[in-house]
């Protein structure tokens, strides 16, 4: 008999995506008969439980359980979903995704080959509305200038990796290692891949594992995202300073400099034009990369990520500073 299969899913007003998630947890070619799906609901406001319960009476032959996530924060949510799944193998989506068809099949043979502790793979990141804007913002979130050399953005071979987003492990491991922090509003999977690591164990990733991921559909809320990603990226990197990377260092030195810059340049003002050069370098690069894939609006998402994701940082390190 294979193992039996949790997919665990954090959820707080998704009713636009959730239905795409859950039939495409349907058309898994794994036994739907070794699959239950727990959905940790933050007490959504939308029509999302009602997809859910449509859901639930149309496609009976998977199991889905719905439970209530009070805190309304993403590791309790996780946790919740743990400790109210039974599977021997718990894989970790997100109602704003959907894994191809083979997805938990890939997982399942990955870690039965002990290819690594935990395993997952790479995204195909999508608009998540029509328009430019959400057009933009999917391409910024898959682009190196974007993201960096993040792995399961763009990896094109099977390698070992710091972390994995929708990562799949064996119930065990959380024996080992401990639950997800629920002190991190973000950044709970790297810190959990982390401490994977230091026990020893090892995360894969395989380009041939693949979901979709939508991007957020507005500039505002890609800021939000953003900056809570650096905020809580700074409380992380206090316990892991290990981890930090090169492309999660330039935003908020990137941030500083803009700032540092238009400081000085009220007392001297050759310090304003030091920084109109280095802007006009920056967007220059940007203006670039954006013509390359035919995104001409590409400068202004790319640079909302990596001011909000900066700014997030600076100031998580600064209020925790003075609040020592």
């Amino acid at each position: 008999m294979p193992p039996l299969i949790s997919l665990i899913v954090p959820c707080y007003n998704e009713e636009k995506t959730i239905r795409i998630l859950l039939d495409a947890f349907l058309a898994q070619t794994y036994p739907l008969a070794e699959m239950e799906v727990v959905i940790a609901d933050g007490l959504s406001s939308d029509s999302t439980r009602a997809e859910i319960a449509k859901f639930q009476d149309e496609c009976p032959e998977l199991a889905v359980k719905v439970i209530d996530n009070s805190a309304q924060i993403i590791p309790t949510a996780l946790n919740a979903a743990i400790k109210a799944s039974q599977g021997e193998i718990i894989i970790r989506m997100d109602a704003h995704s959907a894994p191809e068809k083979d997805y938990v099949e890939r997982c399942v043979n990955a870690l039965n080959a002990g290819l690594g502790d935990n395993v997952g793979g790479v995204w195909d990141i999508r608009p998540s509305t029509e328009g430019w804007v959400a057009a933009a913002i999917a391409v910024a979130a898959a682009h190196p200038l974007g993201v960096g050399d993040a792995a399961y953005r763009h990896a094109t071979q099977a390698q070992i990796v710091d972390t994995v987003p929708f990562g799949a492990f064996r119930r065990e491991l959380i024996e080992k290692i401990g639950f997800f922090d629920e002190t991190l509003l973000a950044n709970e999977d790297y810190e959990f891949n982390a401490r994977i690591r230091q026990s020893g164990g090892k995360i894969w990733l395989d380009p041939a594992i693949r979901s979709i991921y939508f991007a957020r559909p507005t500039f505002g809320r890609l800021a939000k995202q953003y900056f809570n990603y650096g905020y809580w990226k700074w409380k992380m990197l206090r316990r892991y300073p290990e981890t930090l990377r090169w492309r999660q260092f330039l935003p908020p030195v990137f941030v500083l400099s803009f700032f540092a810059l238009l400081l000085l340049g009220v007392f001297y003002p050759f310090f304003f034009w030091v920084l109109a050069l280095e802007l006009i370098f920056y967007f220059s690069i940007l203006f670039l990369a954006g013509l390359k894939k035919k995104v001409f609006a590409l400068p202004i998402p790319v640079s909302i990520m990596h001011f909000s994701w900066g700014s997030g940082l600076l100031w998580s390190a600064l209020t925790s500073l003075l609040g020592k």
